[in-house]
């Protein structure tokens, strides 16, 4: 596998997480094992859910973290930081453990999507790229499935390289469109590094290259005749653009083409277009429509008649114009004492959703055997199984006084082992396995979950000893506040 990691990135945290490194160096916590969450609050586009991804990228990086001399004397330089902590650092490794929701999972607020056990400083260290990772390409591939679902079965292919930020930002924005559902890239590095597949024909430079415009498109047919589609809307698309590709198609015998419309009222051009090209024969020529589209665009344009057949979407996708910032965070959920209990904290706020689940937790997934749809996610304490042979009620987490009881269903366990004590022990798919595993978990989930407007509101409760545990924490906390 391609590792898209071409330079050390160990350095790429936040400064504080130094500070508290070597204040926990200094105060005896270097070994002292703590558990940490990643989690998100609220859907993109206030939609049902999220697709996670960018966990390879996280494993390369655990994998590569090591702290260079280079590193340590730029340290140094900062004179804030211990001679012996600056000594620690140098043999630095991570050695904990990771669990995870594989990529490609559908995903909803407030449950565990990755678990890290490991000492304070380890834990602490990995945050900052943890989340930038997951925190892009989960926000990259959730508005894909989005556009690839408004396209109703009509291919779309990310065009966005240009307008993304940065090249990470293309790169694996590519990836995870991929993933999500996107037939295809115009990044080509994307294909050589991930296999996700490098599309594309001609900008309009070229056609104004050429003398003429049926010039531009007869020399493109005699290059590529296996290939051929025309980028019809550089002068004008009914006049001349549409009538000239037919021209160069005809002259080449070339019958499976397409043409492309990056400008104008797309609805209207493609249905003239399309009767244009059926008149003339050609009636499997595809058209493909471009120009700052997104998912309500392409609906609507459906909606009215449009006669497209694919889309090319760039900065609204690779940059999700809509929901820019994906809101995952990383919060201490649990410690270990000196005899290895494990014991849970929780952070409280006066805004109640930002009231952290305590506890080292698992995720399970609850199927309707029926159906196979997905009917909940069910938070339980680690020592904690489903007994599907047992009836369960789950309650709505918004409406709480809303339940239902589960009779016939199976429980998933979403959270899989990644790394133990350091070592990645993860079986770790390729971006096509990824790509069918997210294609299945869409199909888990009803369609009222997957509306763009009002979806329906996917149940994840807490087991009662996790709602116990969390409810006697938060008031018992908020009690010994109430006395200082």
């Amino acid at each position: 596998m391609y590792s898209y990691l071409r330079e050390n990135y160990t350095m790429l945290f936040d400064f504080y997480e130094l500070t508290m490194g070597n204040g926990y160096f200094l105060s005896g916590y270097e070994d002292k094992i703590s558990y940490f969450d990643v989690f998100y609050r609220k859907n993109p586009d206030d939609g049902g859910f999220a697709i996670a991804c960018g966990l390879d990228q996280v494993i390369d990086y655990v994998n590569d973290l090591k702290f260079t001399d280079d590193d340590i004397d730029f340290l140094r330089s900062k004179g804030c930081f211990d001679e012996k902590f600056l000594s620690y650092l140098k043999s630095f490794r991570f050695s904990g453990d990771i669990w995870a929701v594989p990529e490609g999972t559908v995903i909803f607020p407030g449950e565990p999507i990755m678990t890290v056990r490991a000492k304070t400083i380890e834990a602490q260290f990995i945050e900052t790229f943890v989340l930038l990772t997951l925190n892009h390409q989960t926000m990259i591939a959730t508005k894909a499935s989005r556009i690839v679902r408004a396209a109703e079965g009509r291919p779309v292919s990310e065009f966005g390289s240009r307008r993304a930020q940065g090249p990470s930002g293309a790169i694996l924005g590519a990836r995870a469109s991929y993933i999500a559902g996107c037939s295809g890239t115009a990044c080509a590095i994307a294909e050589e590094r991930f296999g996700v597949p490098a599309t594309g024909t001609m900008a309009h430079s070229w056609v104004l290259m050429f003398d003429s415009e049926f010039e531009a498109f007869d020399t493109y047919c005699s290059l590529y005749p296996g290939a051929a589609t025309l980028l019809v809307d550089t002068y004008n698309v009914l006049q001349s653009g549409v009538p000239n590709a037919i021209k160069a198609f005809k002259k080449h015998g070339i019958t499976k083409c397409g043409i492309r419309i990056d400008s104008g009222d797309l609805a209207y051009l493609s249905r003239k277009a399309r009767k244009m090209l059926d008149e003339a024969g050609l009636t499997e020529c595809k058209i493909v429509a471009s120009n700052s589209l997104d998912e309500y665009i392409i609906r609507d344009l459906l909606k009215q008649g449009a006669k497209l057949d694919a889309f090319g979407v760039g900065e609204r996708l690779i940059t999700s114009k809509s929901t820019p910032v994906f809101g995952g965070v990383y919060k201490l959920c649990a410690v270990e004492n000196d005899k290895g209990e494990i014991i849970p904290k929780i952070k409280i706020s006066e805004n109640p959703e930002k009231v952290t689940t305590p506890h080292f937790k698992k995720v399970y997934r609850l199927i309707e055997k029926e159906s196979g749809k997905a009917i909940a996610d069910y938070l339980t304490v680690y020592d904690e199984t489903v007994d599907t042979s047992k009836s369960l009620t789950i309650f709505d987490p918004i409406y709480t006084w809303k339940e239902k009881t589960l009779t016939d269903f199976e429980a998933i366990e979403l959270l899989k082992p990644i790394f133990v004590n350091g070592v990645c022990v993860y079986d770790r798919p390729s971006t096509e396995e990824i790509r069918k595993h997210c294609e299945e978990e869409l199909d888990r989930q009803w369609d009222e979950v997957k509306r763009f407007e009002n979806p329906h509101n996917y149940y994840v409760d807490l087991s009662p000893k996790l709602w116990d545990i969390k409810q006697m924490m938060l008031h018992g906390l908020l009690k010994t506040e109430d006395k200082q």
